[in-house]
């Protein structure tokens, strides 16, 4: 599964992003501005480190990380908060636990169909969002 999620990725579906960014603390106009954006994912693997960036013609978000390692992380640019971060692979899944100031915040990517699906969570909101895979 590792190599299958590796690549450049472009989102063509994202429901509840709103929600989730509520949950977050998101103001409404970073909101209104953030909905209007289609992101790209572009997942490397370097070794032991994976590399996550989220790329928008606004602002992108690059997350590095070795599996099963716990690591503090600041959403710098997201809802620029403090957390603490562990990814691990649960069986085709890459989740991510996120501990901090919000409860049950996480994340989790997995490949079905050629697609590249991702949940993004946070107290009870769920984003689904779909990209599909540059060639």
């Amino acid at each position: 599964m590792p190599g299958i999620i590796c690549g450049s990725w472009e989102m063509i579906s994202n429901i509840n992003f709103d929600g989730y960014m509520i949950a977050l603390g998101v103001g409404a106009l970073m909101r209104k501005l953030a909905l209007q954006l289609k992101h790209r994912k572009v997942v490397e693997q370097e070794g032991d480190v994976y590399v996550v960036k989220t790329l928008s013609t606004f602002r992108n978000y690059t997350l590095s990380f070795r599996l099963d390692e716990e690591f503090p992380e600041f959403t710098k640019g997201l809802d620029e908060r403090h957390c603490k971060s562990l990814v691990s692979w649960e069986g085709s899944r890459l989740v991510c636990v996120q501990q901090g100031e919000k409860k049950d915040r996480g994340w989790a990517h997995w490949i079905e169909d050629n697609l590249l699906h991702l949940e993004l969570y946070c107290e009870g909101q769920v984003c689904k969002q779909v990209f599909k895979k540059n060639v």
